[in-house]
């Protein structure tokens, strides 16, 4: 069996599985489209949430990303688990015990105002549609690959397979749906780690073979290292960046994770406060069974990519451009080329192609020596490695096959998630909660599913034009509800000093000097050209745009609590109202009539 009639078995079937679950879990009522009748098993949930929360940028685009930079990019592994760390210790219990549907429910009642209910809207709107648009990136991707035509086809087809189990599953449809996602993609992400781990290590664990050695003895990281300083790139283990960069993007990445609508929502699905808190244990276990893994994936990739531009090792000859058309181990090469997303140019007609940093001084006396006229693999787009990766170590058809259901399902559960955010931000606060509070049960569950519709065209939209790589457009994403939403939440939570009017001020001040940074640095929209504003370009010393959310955070604190203490104070029955959601003790029992 070939091999495109393999990827269409794997997901296929996953697809018929996915849409079947939703019509078997069809929403019927408002409670089941926003919260899944409030009936998850804390461990369904948590799974559920892991997927959700392992989208295409932690499936297709973080392995890609340190794989390229190296030690630098492990601040997504520390900056997503750290944040869930955070998002189980100080929101997801309180919010859960609140009893309300949506993140913007909370702080419009919190700060007892439907202008903050309107601006929190706004927030989780500008956060969630940049976060959709990186999934859609993903969808794009893995289509385009598995089914050999362009991304931009690819990202179509995904948006019309999202529209027709997201939008008439919602959350009760959407949670069974991410069980079984989740499955698939730890199991498509995992299989293929534990071959390559075998193949260049002889360790089936990945995370361990990482630090193990290779055939020859030598260990696997300080041959990468030596293969890498050799093509004239950054040695692969050291610090390339800004420590204060590093720092920001890392409290960015935390923050942002702990004020992400669609995954607050998820906590909103259990029974208990209690079930909230465990969801959030197990979601940080079925997190891990990836994130050990992605370091490993994103090392062992360089490693084999490096070894097959150049077969003969660094000083020997690059591999052949015959060699790429007619050899089957560069098969997948050619496959790739017609996504549009690899590509390759022989400058010097020399019949080979040679990959390496042109832009190192050291190399360009060797390079003129040999008449090299330059790195000739010309594109070759981070978020295709995980995918490409089973290809590159020629392992079994069938792996590859499953690699193209994973990545798919971890692009799909996020995005779903998403739109549901998306969709009961507009239909439950903006309409109902805010211009027609009249308006029937059936008439928002319509809403809903419309605004679902619209969001999934908007994505479509933006996702043909992203500001960078999936992972790196996630990021941004992170960085506008780090700014925007997290404080509120932690102020509301934790503060009764904070009144309606400061709560709005300090949104707004760090959606706004976030999203203008974000704009000015990126270019995004701006500038036709957006290749030429890249995040090697900071406005502000050091601080990339993806770093940003961090400051904008501090904003917000700063402005909320500066306005607040010039206004008036926060009335009495919010201040025990903030205090009844903090009390620990019997918060079970309490939280069981909600």
């Amino acid at each position: 069996m070939d091999q495109f009639t393999l990827n269409l078995l794997f997901v296929g079937a996953s697809f018929a599985l996915y849409i079947g679950i939703a019509v078997w879990a069809r929403a019927g009522s408002t409670s089941e489209f926003y919260a899944a009748g409030r009936g998850v098993h804390p461990v369904t949930n948590g799974m559920a949430t892991a997927a959700d929360w392992m989208s295409a940028a932690s499936f297709i685009s973080m392995a890609g990303l340190i794989a390229f930079t190296g030690y630098d990019n492990s601040s997504f592994l520390m900056g997503w688990t750290g944040g869930y760390v955070l998002l189980a210790l100080l929101l997801a219990p309180y919010l859960r015990k609140f009893g309300k549907f949506t993140v913007s429910e909370f702080i419009g009642d919190r700060f007892y105002s439907s202008t903050a209910r309107l601006v929190a809207v706004i927030c989780l709107l500008v956060a969630s549609i940049t976060y959709v648009i990186g999934q859609m990136q993903g969808v794009g991707i893995a289509f385009g690959r598995f089914l050999e035509i362009d991304t931009t086809w690819g990202l179509l087809i995904g948006a019309c397979v999202v529209f027709a189990y997201a939008v008439f599953g919602g959350m009760k449809g959407v949670t069974y749906t991410q069980v079984a996602q989740y499955c698939v993609l730890i199991t498509a992400y995992t299989i293929p780690a534990v071959f390559i781990s075998l193949q260049l290590t002889g360790n089936p664990i990945p995370a361990l073979g990482l630090f193990g050695s290779t055939e020859s003895g030598e260990p696997l990281l300080a041959k990468l290292d030596q293969i890498v300083t050799d093509l004239g790139f950054a040695e692969y283990t050291a610090a390339h960046g800004s420590t204060l960069n590093m720092v920001l993007f890392t409290l960015s990445l935390m923050i942002g994770t702990a004020g992400l609508p669609h995954v607050i929502m998820r906590f909103f699905t259990v029974p208990k406060v209690s079930d909230a808190r465990w969801s959030a244990g197990w979601t940080l276990v079925f997190i891990a069974l990836l994130y050990l893994t992605a370091p490993a994936v994103g090392a062992m990739a360089r490693l084999n990519i490096s070894e097959l531009m150049w077969p003969n090792g660094t000083a020997g000859e690059a591999v052949t451009v015959e060699a790429i058309e007619n050899d089957p181990e560069y098969a997948w090469m050619a496959t790739w080329q017609k996504t549009g997303l690899l590509d390759w140019e022989d400058k010097n007609g020399d019949g080979k192609i040679q990959y390496y940093n042109d832009a190192n001084a050291e190399l360009q006396e060797r390079a003129a020596a040999n008449g090299w006229e330059g790195n000739e693999l010309t594109n070759f787009n981070r978020d295709i490695l995980v995918l490409a990766n089973p290809e590159i170590a020629s392992l079994p058809g069938w792996v590859i096959g499953l690699v193209a259901a994973g990545g798919l399902a971890a692009a799909l559960s996020t995005a779903a998630g998403l739109l549901l955010a998306i969709s009961s931000a507009v239909s439950h606060d903006l309409l109902k909660g805010q211009l027609t509070p009249n308006m029937s049960e059936k008439s928002e569950l319509l809403a809903a599913r419309i605004s679902m519709a619209a969001a999934i065209v908007v994505a479509v939209l933006l996702g043909l034009n992203p500001p960078g790589f999936a992972a790196q457009t996630v990021a941004l994403a992170f960085g506008l509800a780090a700014a925007s939403i997290f404080p509120a939440l932690m102020m509301g939570i934790f503060s009764t000093r904070i009144n309606n009017v400061g709560a709005v001020a300090g949104m707004l001040a760090g959606l706004v000097v976030t999203l203008l940074y974000i704009f000015l640095h990126k270019g995004w929209f701006f500038i036709p050209d957006t290749n030429s504003f890249t995040d090697a370009d900071p406005l502000l010393g050091p601080i990339k745009s993806t770093s940003f959310g961090a400051i904008g955070a501090m904003v917000n604190f700063a402005v909320a609590y500066v306005v607040s203490g010039m206004t008036k104070e926060t009335p009495q029955e919010i201040k025990d109202l903030v205090e009844s959601v903090r009390i620990p003790r019997g918060a079970g029992a309490a939280a069981a009539d909600h």
